[in-house]
């Protein structure tokens, strides 16, 4: 039975988090929420806490990336009031967000900023792969 604290917790997630906010249940009955596209912030919720990190990935090979969540914080949201639930996970939050944000990097050749596994050195995959295509 989901209780009601745990069901505003959802929804807060759902309004606070970088849009658009994507949910995926665990194994455990908790829920992993990813907000932002490119993804932003990662949230997963269990009955007793919130994990609230950073995305971030890295290539496995050429075509797997797999996602490596920093984490920033972790709540026992029991334990907390509810405004400063709230409050702490907002911090949070934004703390995650810019976090990630910082790590985006300028392509030399487009001049848009990119997530770091979307970039080859300085260019982003978009212009190494038109690049790779032209015939001299």
């Amino acid at each position: 039975m989901i209780s009601e604290r745990f069901e505003q917790l959802i929804a807060f997630l759902e309004s606070n988090m970088p849009k658009p906010v994507e949910q995926q249940p665990d194994d455990q009955g908790g829920i992993l929420f990813t907000g932002g596209s490119p993804p932003e912030v990662v949230a997963h919720l269990t009955e007793t806490r919130i994990t609230i990190a950073s995305y971030a990935a890295v290539w496995a090979n050429s075509f797997h990336l797999t996602v490596k969540p920093r984490r920033v914080g972790i709540v026992k949201w029991r334990r907390l009031p509810e405004t400063q639930l709230m409050n702490a996970l907002s911090q949070l939050i934004h703390g995650a967000r810019d976090t990630r944000l910082a790590t985006y990097r300028t392509c030399q050749s487009c001049d848009q900023v990119k997530p770091p596994e979307f970039m080859v050195s300085d260019v982003c995959a978009d212009c190494a792969d038109r690049e790779s295509q032209v015939v001299h």
